[in-house]
């Protein structure tokens, strides 16, 4: 259990500001990321057109505007 908290986060601070980058771990952690978001199928397909109609029909629901008299 943690007594001090302020004491907690400023030794955390200073581990971070003291821990010098290192560049392959961070790559590995950009290269996990960008593999899950291919499995997930973040990245559309090859063609920016495909499934453009959906896309149009969604943007006229959302900007159809009523008028009352």
């Amino acid at each position: 259990m943690v007594k001090n908290v302020k004491l907690l986060e400023q030794f955390e601070r200073d581990e971070i500001r003291n821990r010098k980058p290192d560049v392959y771990a961070n790559l590995k952690v950009v290269e996990g990321l960008l593999q899950e978001a291919h499995y997930l199928g973040v990245f559309r397909a090859k063609d920016p057109l495909e499934g453009i109609e959906v896309d149009i029909r969604v943007a006229k629901a959302f900007n159809v505007r009523t008028t009352i008299n």
